[in-house]
């Protein structure tokens, strides 16, 4: 069926604020949807409160509202807007929920709305855990023994019945929460209790545990002629008991037999078609026995998952771009393959490569946390590799993670306690991959390691041969290591750094030049979702070590964007947004665009968006060789965060132009000593301050400035590491602390300016001219992380003095470190005086939040300024906002309940909303405004 044309208007609901299982994956989903329902015609209204998306961006849609996701919110636009149509499955959980919610209410059917791309029905079986069990058994797919239970009573007369160990799994929540296992009878009331609470219907499936069995995941879609595709398969390294958004992956699937494999796409697509009459994606979840090859059902989600961003990255499928197209009408043979051009989008994308997801965790931001994983998801962002082997990929992921690893281990940092390994294996965490590989460096046997983890064999082997692999290595030197050697080695994904630190006494670059004396060297080959059955259009590639070179170079001006890597707190999906508007603004200014990023969740790495992608980590080795190959006028490294910024010194130490802001330039504001020093030459107000390389140091530095302290470390984002101390014993332990964690790192010791407000500034400037993009005042004092603060936009309280000394500061900083592009800074203001406490030539993450209050595409007039292809005074800039917008910080204690929700110096919020007011006399900001002055008053 063709294009249904009674549909010219639909609405998408975004998911809201990044939070623990429903991340950016959902910007991406709604970016391509939005995208491809334009294409059609179709007029394009998205409402999401979440402001450092590009979905609401003007580029994305027709009409943006960011409001609450609301019936209230819903009304007002339906009022304002004539929709036909709502598409609730690119917003998570959190857009279903509020669909079935204004369906509840009526509100589709009075303003005579129809929803697609899922039905309301198929929501209820899927999530009411009861009914799911109850389909499942009418269709013949197995299920675990299960009971539901909507009372304590209930619950324990269940798990009597089932037996231990048993799962609880309560009905309407996202990423797992409130789920857990029980394995003994005493753990079982609190397991419970949690369970209950966390449903909003206050229903829990309390279900036979399958620890041990293997776990897969299905893509599906399907259009209004019942035709199903499968798009990928996706296999989990680490065995059920461990979220799936937790879970390293690994697509196509590894370890199924063929015949498993075929009955498993039986199930699935009899499941989706059990489920209701509606065109659109599924995800469907299994669980497999490692003996007998049983399957089990576990759930189906009838909506674009966190695991269709990955699919779609893993293969090149856009699936939420295609399944956009199915809920306004069409088929799948009715649809150009976005990649090849040539044939439809009714096949099955075939992988001659293999891809792997490693989730990414910040527990060092929740001390005291339970790290050890289970139902319930605790990551925060991940990364997705791609290599012509697993173990190639597993390497490259690894590299990809920002935590200071070369790649799975051969860097220095391996744990040689065995009871310290031995209890991670049985009880993972984070680094259990990298001690899996620790403990068969130490001679624990394969089987025992298998028996402990329950992880598949075939798994282990491959990581095995990589301890062969590295005692073969330190049999040679650097100049005898044989031809075929050197490449099986890079083939098996090595990082030059690796090899230098296995054979110890080289470095990097000399493993660099010797294999390049020795012709190794990297290729890449393009993603194209055939094997290479049909010639393929879409400029997506990774790299590998091999002969053919698929990415051809060609010989237009071009930029490379480097992007921000994994979500994780202190670097989320502003910064990704940043990105992306670098990428159109190179375009715009008639260059070709090109992008390396390795986070499968994003915009930036949709190959629709640069003229040419690498999904390749950001990481040295591999982008100094895109650059070789490129060859571009330049590099931006101003709008990937900290990832990109930490290359700038390699590049310039390499000779590679960064586009913007000068590295030494940049370096002066990233070493806290540095712009200090700067600060006290302009002779503008700073917090005193002094620099320590040791804890005896640190002390006198702090007899000096005075007590309190605020103790931080030079390159960081996020607040990592930092803390406000009042003596001796707290100073010492903080900067030893420190010093380990950050070696050859040096601390900055200032004064903490108590009582203070914290008030902050972002600017642009092309070299002469600075234009301030706007001044925030806090409700948090000075003390709180500013992405841990309430901003409100303009100020609203500070005098007219104030708010000109933080302009005049700003520009006169601006010009003092030469900035071409974007300038954070941050301010304490006390008595009145403006202290300047940091200065970041970079985009901030409270750019995007005021390019959408003022409706003003800053990003895009500071990366051309950038490039150098234009100055401030070619923009009409005009700012749009009436009344004041505030930026709301939005925290995932929730998975965390053990830890003290105490907010201080070191960033802890996972996302954040929008939120406009007209006066100051709105109920909601005088709650704020009587916070202030609480915090202020103690």
């Amino acid at each position: 069926m063709p294009l249904d044309t009674s549909i010219r208007s639909v609405l998408i609901i975004g998911s809201g604020p990044i939070i623990i299982g429903q991340a950016c994956e959902f910007d991406y989903a709604g970016s391509q949807a939005a995208l491809s329902l334009k294409d059609e015609g179709i007029k394009v209204s998205i409402i999401n409160s979440n402001p450092a998306t590009i979905m609401t961006d003007k580029v994305i849609a027709d009409h943006v509202y960011l409001l609450p996701l609301t019936c209230e919110s819903i009304e007002q636009i339906l009022n304002e807007q004539k929709i036909d149509a709502v598409l609730p499955t690119m917003g998570g959980q959190t857009a279903l929920n509020l669909c079935i919610e204004a369906e509840e209410r009526g509100i589709w059917e009075k303003y005579n709305v129809r929803i697609v791309g899922v039905d309301t029905a198929a929501i209820e079986k899927t999530e009411n855990r009861e009914e799911f069990r109850k389909l499942m058994v009418e269709i013949g797919v197995g299920v675990a023994k299960s009971k539901i239970a909507n009372s304590f009573l209930e619950g324990k007369e269940a798990a009597q019945d089932i037996g231990y160990p048993l799962v609880i799994r309560p009905s309407y929540t996202l990423g797992g929460s409130g789920g857990g296992f029980v394995h003994k009878k005493e753990d079982f009331d609190q397991a419970l209790s949690r369970g209950l609470q966390a449903s909003p219907t206050h229903e829990v499936l309390v279900e036979k545990a399958v620890l041990g069995w293997k776990e897969y995941e299905l893509e599906l879609l399907r259009d209004g002629n019942d035709n199903v595709i499968i798009i990928c398969s996706i296999e989990n390294f680490d065995p059920m008991g461990i979220h799936t958004g937790d879970s390293i992956t690994v697509a196509p699937a590894m370890t199924l037999s063929d015949r498993c494999y075929q009955e498993m796409r039986n199930q699935a697509i009899k499941m989706m078609r059990a489920i209701g009459n509606f065109a659109g994606g599924c995800n469907v979840q299994f669980s497999v026995d490692p003996t007998t090859e049983d399957i089990i059902a576990i759930e189906i989600n009838p909506r674009v998952s966190r695991s269709s961003a990955l699919a779609s990255k893993a293969t090149g499928y856009p699936i939420a771009k295609i399944a956009a197209k199915l809920a306004v009408g069409y088929n799948l043979d009715e649809i150009e393959n976005q990649i090849t051009k040539t044939t439809s989008a009714y096949f099955e994308p075939t992988l001659d490569y293999v891809i792997v997801k490693v989730p990414r965790w910040n527990f060092d931001k929740f001390k005291g946390a339970n790290t050890e994983l289970g139902l319930q998801m605790k990551s925060v962002g991940e990364v997705m590799a791609i290599g012509r082997t697993f173990i190639e990929a597993l390497q490259k992921a690894c590299q990809s993670l920002e935590t200071n690893r070369l790649g799975l281990g051969a860097d220095g940092r391996q744990n040689r306690n065995l009871e310290e390994i031995m209890h991670s294996l049985e009880h993972p965490s984070w680094d259990r991959l990298f001690h899996v590989k620790d403990a068969m460096s130490l001679g624990v046997p394969l089987e025992s390691i298998r028996k402990i983890t329950h992880i598949d064999k075939w798994f282990l082997t491959q990581i095995l041969e990589l301890v062969n692999l590295e005692a073969e290595l330190k049999r040679y030197s650097l100049n005898n290591i044989p031809t075929d050697f050197f490449t099986n080695l890079k083939q098996k994904g090595y990082a030059d750094a690796q090899i230098a630190w296995l054979l110890g006494n080289v470095t990097e670059d000399e493993v660099y030049k010797r294999r390049k004396e020795l012709g190794i060297h990297r290729v890449y080959k393009m993603v194209d979702t055939c094997a290479a059955e049909f010639p393929a259009k879409t400029p997506y590639y990774y790299s590998t070590f091999e002969d053919e070179n698929e990415s051809i170079v060609s010989d237009k001006k071009k930029i490379i964007v480097l992007g921000s890597g994994p979500n994780r707190i202190g670097q989320g999906i502003e910064f990704d947004y940043s990105c992306v508007h670098g990428l159109l603004a190179a375009k715009e200014a008639g260059y070709e665009a090109i992008m390396v990023n390795c986070n499968p969740e994003t915009v930036s790495t949709d190959f629709n968006m640069a003229d040419k992608l690498y999904f390749e980590p950001v990481f040295w080795e591999h982008v100094r060789e895109i650059i070789e190959l490129e060859k571009p006028e330049g590099v931006i490294v101003q709008l990937g965060g900290q990832t990109a910024l930490k290359m700038a010194q390699k590049l310039h130490e390499n000779g590679i132009k960064i586009v913007g802001t000068s590295y030494d330039d940049m370096d002066i504001a990233e070493d806290r000593g540095r712009f200090s020093d700067l600060l006290k030459e302009m002779d503008i107000p700073y917090p005193l301050y002094g620099v320590a390389e040791s804890a005896e140091e640190a002390l006198e530095v702090a007899h000096k400035v005075g007590y309190p302290v605020l103790v931080r470390p030079s390159y960081v984002l996020g607040g990592q590491g930092m803390s406000i101390v009042i003596n001796d014993e707290d100073l010492e332990k903080a900067v030893v602390k420190l010093l380990r964690n950050l070696p050859g790192n040096r601390v900055l010791i200032d004064h903490f300016l108590d009582r203070a407000e914290e008030t902050e500034s972002d600017s642009i400037c092309d070299g002469d001219d600075v234009h301030i993009i706007g001044l925030m005042e806090h409700i948090e004092p000075a003390g709180i992380h500013s992405g841990d603060s309430f901003a409100v936009l303009p100020p609203f309280s500070l005098p007219e003095s104030v708010i000109n000394d933080m302009t005049e500061y700003s520009k006169r900083i601006a010009r003092a470190l030469n900035v071409r592009g974007l300038l954070n800074i941050q301010f304490a203001v006390k008595d009145n005086k403006v202290y300047v406490i940091e200065a970041n030539p970079r985009a901030s993450r409270t750019v995007p939040f005021i390019a959408k209050a003022y409706d003003v595409p800053y990003i895009n007039i500071a990366a051309k300024i950038m490039l150098g292809a234009n100055k401030l005074k070619d923009f009409n800039i005009e700012r749009k906002l009436k009344g004041y917008a505030i930026k709301e910080p939005v925290f995932s204690f929730d998975k965390f309940p053990e830890v003290e929700k105490q907010l201080g110096p070191e960033m802890k919020s996972t996302g954040e909303a929008i939120r406009f007011i007209d006066s100051l006399e709105d109920p909601y900001f005088r709650h704020l405004y009587k916070e202030k002055s609480m915090y202020l008053s103690k």
